[in-house]
């Protein structure tokens, strides 16, 4: 079976379904049941195991697995019409924004302390991630021009659990970045960007 080069650190993946990779990094699977399928499908109790993280999913799961997805007539039906609505998606230029308003003199920046975009990348607590991720899924469908700027913090939100005395414990998970959807923004040539700024006294 022909292999592809995944996004990321990703393994390699089966040629026929090596698209995966790249929808794992692409946050249009958080609000699109059926791209979830894709993952699912493949392997139903990772899926749980893993909080439903595609590119998690993608380092864990059984080489097998993949495999026998990619021969499995019913999940290449799906696989394909996913695709096919991803690029659609991708390339849509009769957007809201572009039929309303045309081309704009530059993006709108969006500063947020927190994006709740998924549970699998924990970088929220509550209401403002909840609604600021809201506004980036909505200015993604609607073709908005914004670029949104915050923290990628190393530590997410306590996860609850109950010990066998009854009591909640709360259990502070180190983010692992590897298994995220999560890439360096690079510059044309490579390199990764820095961005500097100005404080009294500093850079």
């Amino acid at each position: 079976m022909n292999l592809i080069q995944p996004v990321g650190r990703l393994q390699v993946l089966p040629e026929r379904i090596g698209r995966l990779s790249e929808l794992a990094y692409n946050l249009w699977w958080s609000w699109h049941p059926e791209a979830q399928r894709l993952f699912s499908e493949v392997d139903s109790v990772l899926w749980e195991a893993v909080y439903h993280s595609p590119v998690r999913f993608l380092n864990e799961v059984r080489r097998r697995s993949l495999d026998a997805a990619a021969e499995r007539d019913e999940y290449v039906k799906l696989y394909d019409s996913v695709m096919s609505s991803f690029d659609k998606y991708l390339a849509a230029r009769d957007t809201w924004y572009g039929t309303n308003h045309g081309d704009s003199e530059g993006p709108i920046a969006y500063f947020s302390f927190e994006f709740g975009l998924h549970e699998s990348l924990p970088i929220y607590s509550g209401g403002l991630g909840v609604l600021a991720g809201d506004h980036v899924k909505g200015a993604s469908d609607l073709g908005v021009p914004m670029v949104f700027v915050g923290y990628l913090y190393p530590q997410g939100y306590f996860r609850q659990i109950i010990n066998q005395d009854g009591w909640q414990e709360a259990e502070y998970p180190k983010i692992d970045f590897d298994d995220k959807p999560v890439l360096p923004a690079q510059t044309p040539d490579g390199r990764e960007v820095i961005v500097s700024v100005e404080l009294p006294g500093r850079t």
